[in-house]
């Protein structure tokens, strides 16, 4: 028995790791090295191209709850994904190469597990498949997935630039975290109204790579990976209530609150490397050395990497898809990943994890894990296959998908950690059932 996965992202790996978990054989099929997506460039698996973080730790968050149920449903992303951590505040952040490189490790080395570093441009309709392709799927199969599944949507959103630590004046910044939480780790940039005027008028005023006509036309910012240049476009002042909101830090300079925060968050673990947290950006390179010069403490920064804009597809997936990602039409092939409407790292490896216990239980006969639509796992799962959405989007976990609970709680943590004690009781429940688990 073999089960073709067609992606080596976190939902691809995932899936494969589950399906061998289960003795069945897979060809998990990846491209790279052989070609590469616009914003790809490393050549091993689970390569993560717009942040380094996985979100939140802490249990009574959407996030941390989200990584404790994929722990207890055999995850294989988020032990990697701690084993490779940087220092990142209450959020979990990795290393990137040693993160992907890990995941490789571990995948290759699975005896059932054969990866083929090739291109698929074609659906196997009639055999076992997981598509995991995510949102940078390559034109060729994009077009297949369209002709076969119609209903076809895509988006656009943006990656941040990557900085130096040796080339920040240490001067003019301090590292915080807000409102004291973790161990400072967060590098912040402090500026006056002055300073913060000059750069926001640089960055509306600066010049974004030119859409190509069909892109013109597409063109859709979602609005969890905002531009900074089309956000600071909105309003003076909609920087400092977002990304550049100073609420929580004290400059120690001057004793005081800024008037406006950049911070930069760990890229490595050596902490050789920052990234802008909040600055994925579509300007041309040039303007982007040009601008975020203006930020304090950045005025002869190295930029090793500069922010770029790439596409991002998705399926109509509640037309399309089961509660389990399998395709309506075909039962044989599940979809997985952010190609499925579930945005963000985590939510796209928590959907690959999905898939493959699915389709090995259902190919070993074995009863299925009934997901609690009480955890956020099954709240997830519920969205992408809801068919009374009309206006499908893609979306992150939160913890507004999950039902109230039978009591009102109004304090907000109390009330959230109430949400993840009820899922994970939830969920254990849910595979205790399962004996065979």
């Amino acid at each position: 028995m073999r089960v073709n996965v067609i992606g080596g992202g976190l939902a691809g790996c995932e899936a494969s790791w589950q399906l061998a978990k289960y003795g069945i054989q897979v060809s998990l099929y990846d491209m790279k090295p052989k070609k590469f997506t616009p914003a790809h460039h490393y050549k091993n698996l689970c390569e993560l191209v717009c942040s380094n973080s996985l979100k939140a730790s802490r249990i009574e968050s959407s996030a941390g709850l989200l990584k404790a149920e994929m722990e207890l449903l055999g995850s294989l992303i988020v032990p990697c994904a701690k084993e490779t951590s940087v220092e990142a505040g209450g959020a979990l952040a990795v290393d990137r190469e040693k993160f992907s490189d890990l995941v490789t490790a571990k995948i290759k080395s699975n005896p059932l597990i054969n990866v083929i570093q090739d291109e698929i441009t074609k659906i196997p309709t009639d055999e076992y498949t997981i598509i995991a392709t995510g949102p940078l799927t390559s034109d060729s199969l994009a077009k297949a997935i369209q002709e076969y599944c119609g209903d076809y949507l895509s988006f656009y959103d943006a990656a941040s630039p990557i900085v130096t630590f040796d080339s920040l004046d240490k001067d003019l910044i301090f590292s915080a975290s807000r409102y004291g939480r973790g161990d400072a780790d967060y590098i912040n940039c402090p500026m006056n109204k002055e300073e913060y005027l000059e750069f926001y008028n640089a960055l509306v005023g600066a010049e974004t790579v030119q859409l190509k006509d069909f892109e013109t036309v597409a063109f859709k910012v979602y609005e969890g990976c905002m531009p900074i240049e089309v956000l600071a476009k909105r309003g003076e002042d909609t920087m400092r209530f977002g990304p550049l909101k100073p609420v929580g830090l004290i400059d120690p300079r001057t004793d005081r609150r800024p008037y406006a925060v950049v911070q930069l968050r760990k890229e490595n673990r050596e902490g050789t490397l920052y990234n802008l947290v909040g600055f994925q950006t579509n300007l041309k390179f040039g303007e982007q050395k040009r601008v975020f010069s203006k930020i304090t403490g950045l005025q002869n920064t190295e930029f090793i990497r500069y922010g770029v804009m790439h596409r991002n597809s998705f399926i109509n997936s509640p037309k399309l898809l089961n509660r389990d990602f399998s395709l309506r039409k075909n039962p044989n092939v599940y979809f997985a990943g952010q190609i499925t409407g579930v945005e963000g790292y985590i939510e796209s490896a928590m959907s690959g994890i999905i898939a493959g216990h699915s389709m090995a239980r259902k190919l070993l006969g074995k009863p299925q894990i009934n997901l609690p639509l009480d955890t956020m796992c099954g709240a997830m799962c519920n969205y992408i296959s809801d068919e009374y959405i009309t206006n499908f989007q893609p979306m992150g976990c939160n913890m507004g998908i999950l039902p109230e609970l039978p009591t009102r709680i109004k304090d907000k943590k109390l009330k959230y950690a109430e949400y993840s004690k009820r899922a994970l009781n939830s969920l254990e429940e849910a595979i205790k059932k399962v004996s065979d688990y």
